[in-house]
């Protein structure tokens, strides 16, 4: 039995993840889930409470994925400036991850404080990730360039997001350069 329920709510998280890379935050709802998994509206309320615990629990789950990939591809990386590109530019190689593409969506929509305060704890986990490298690099201030480089990510997630007339390539290496410049200026 647990294993069945365990089954029906990574099914309904993979839902919701689909719902939300394909069309936002509004089509995220409880009978497009269960018509997208084939349970009963009246059974999915029996795995989460409200949409605020489908979003909870997809940063729960995802959030830690992504930012492990960010964290290794910055461990594999040679040198504070390359550790600060690879930051850069694994998040922008992610902007296509659907698992990537629910948070984006997550991140946009009208929450509970519960779940922004989950969001915003991951976020600060993942610029955490930066600030040795910046340090490395002699910033005078690492906490607040670490923020300032992901605002700048944040920006380059929304331009690519958007369907932008650069390519995301371009995009991805105009915030490197930009980010790169910056944190050495």
């Amino acid at each position: 039995m647990a294993e069945h329920r365990s089954m029906q709510r990574a099914a309904l998280l993979d839902a919701a993840r689909t719902l939300l890379s394909e069309g936002g935050t509004d089509a995220l709802t409880f009978p497009a889930l269960a018509e997208r998994t084939g349970l009963a509206r009246s059974s999915v309320y029996e795995y989460f409470r409200s949409r605020a615990a489908v979003v909870e629990e997809l940063c729960e789950v995802d959030f830690p994925v992504w930012a492990a990939e960010v964290e290794a591809a910055m461990a594999a990386a040679d040198g504070s400036a390359a550790q600060v590109e690879a930051y850069v530019r694994t998040q922008l190689d992610l902007v296509g991850d659907r698992r990537h593409r629910a948070v984006v969506a997550i991140s946009a929509s009208e929450l509970d404080a519960g779940a922004r305060e989950k969001i915003r704890a991951a976020h600060g986990a993942l610029v955490s990730m930066i600030v040795d490298a910046l340090t490395g690099l002699g910033h005078a201030e690492p906490r607040l360039a670490a923020m300032l480089v992901q605002g700048v990510v944040d920006a380059a997630v929304r331009r690519i997001e958007l369907g932008a007339a650069e390519e995301p390539g371009v995009v991805a290496e105009a915030a490197v350069s930009m980010v790169l410049r910056g944190v050495r200026g």
